[in-house]
């Protein structure tokens, strides 16, 4: 496989992906941004904790969609993160979403 397909395989790859966001993003309440990750969760639990003197977060999600290219599962019952750098929660507008969906208008 050259560079340029591998560059097409993953371009195609991502595309797929969005593709699956968009259908999905309705069933969820929250979307979660780490570090590492971008979530869609329906129950989200974020506690800033410290040890040491060092601030950390400790991060829970339930009947989560995780955004990622490489995982062939991306629904998942629980998801715990810790990390030490910033989370971004917000909470899905439902009205908003539903202008997207086949049922809204």
């Amino acid at each position: 496989m050259g560079a340029e397909d591998l560059e097409n395989y993953e371009t195609e790859m991502e595309l797929q992906l969005y593709r699956e966001y968009k259908d999905v993003v309705n069933l969820f309440s929250y979307v979660v941004e780490t570090e590492r990750r971008f979530y869609l969760a329906n129950h989200v639990d974020l506690q800033a904790r410290s040890s040491d003197g060092e601030v950390y977060f400790d991060l829970t999600m339930q009947d989560a969609w995780v955004w990622d290219v490489y995982r062939t599962q991306r629904f998942v019952k629980t998801v715990r993160v810790i990390t030490f750098k910033d989370v971004n929660v917000e909470e899905l507008a439902k009205s908003d979403l539903l202008k997207d969906s086949p049922l809204g208008d």
